[in-house]
């Protein structure tokens, strides 16, 4: 009897555990570009039973897809700015979680937030796909529910607290134009991850980030030969944050481990692929700590200490400095 009891105690204490760890996925690490390595910028966070998507950007419902995650089960959505390479998966998100099947079947609203122009979108869209709806509902008997959505537009402060969860939005500087852009800070079981979201360097994603279990920040690499021929690298340089500066807010910050995401670069000769050994290099000259860059489907399992996973599962080793 004594040992049932025991066994029975042991499992309890590891569902607890388990359930307090927190999991994020890199669903996209790209930009506009139309890459097939690196789809534009979606973030999961997975924390108890909340499902947190941060950013829509072109491709995230495949990567759910791979991740056997159901797209009606995301809890809620938050975005960090309206670019288009961070909406543009929103109506894929929203119509196909909607379709009764295994992969969607979302029975509920839509939970969205996002800086002002959230709401004005997510009706917009509702008016443009008002035959797409019509017809599903009509023909394959749809709930009504599953397709509305529950939208907010919300300023810096606390934005969602839910079943131990809370997310924060803090904000940053994408550009003078560009107001207003998002950070978020998830918490969870005395857990922190940050996201910068898009942003110049910025001391408000540095404070946010102090001793944060995970920071995911973008960064950009643009080869000054580009400049001259195309000067629009010259304005997506100024509206991102080098890797020098990122370094410089990660060794002040000191996050267990700091990630790279949103990774905007240019290179010549043009390539598919990240500039991974030029870019670490030059994080190098600021920082000496723990650092991983980025690719779609990687992952992180915070616990008593912060694991990194490759796309295909395997364990990885966080590069280190000097």
């Amino acid at each position: 009897m004594r040992f049932g009891l025991a066994l029975l105690a042991a499992l309890a204490c590891a569902t607890q555990g388990r359930a307090a760890e927190m999991r994020v996925t890199l669903l996209g690490t790209g930009t506009p570009t139309p890459r097939l390595s690196s789809f534009s910028a979606a973030t999961l966070v997975e924390a108890g039973s909340e499902r947190l998507v941060f950013d829509l950007g072109r491709g995230a419902t495949i990567r759910l897809f791979q991740k056997k995650i159901p797209l009606g089960t995301i809890t809620a959505h938050f975005l960090t700015h309206l670019h288009s390479d961070h909406v543009v998966g929103l109506p894929d998100m929203w119509l196909t979680g909607w379709l009764g099947t295994p992969y969607g079947s979302r029975k509920s609203p839509m939970v969205i937030y996002g800086p002002k122009g959230t709401v004005a979108m997510t009706e917009n869209l509702t008016k443009a796909f008002s035959e797409d709806i019509r017809i599903r509902i009509d023909d394959e008997d749809y709930p009504p529910e599953g397709v509305a959505f529950d939208a907010h537009d919300i300023e810096p402060g606390l934005v969602y607290e839910r079943n131990g969860v809370k997310v924060t939005a803090i904000e940053v500087n994408h550009g003078e134009k560009i107001k207003p852009a998002l950070g978020y800070v998830v918490e969870f079981d005395g857990k922190k991850v940050v996201l910068s979201g898009d942003t110049k360097p910025d001391a408000r994603v540095e404070k946010a980030a102090e001793g944060a279990d995970l920071l995911i920040h973008e960064v950009a690499v643009i080869d000054p030969e580009l400049v001259k021929t195309y000067p629009a690298y010259r304005a997506i340089e100024n509206h991102h944050t080098a890797p020098e500066d990122a370094g410089r807010i990660f060794a002040e910050a000191k996050p267990k481990l700091a990630v790279y995401s949103h990774i905007v670069f240019a290179s010549l000769p043009p390539t598919q692929d990240v500039p991974e050994d030029r870019l670490v290099a030059r994080t190098r000259t600021t920082y000496q700590g723990p650092l991983v860059v980025g690719h779609d489907l990687m992952s992180f399992v915070i616990a008593d200490k912060v694991l990194a996973f490759g796309p295909g599962g395997e364990a990885l080793q966080p590069l280190t400095g000097r």
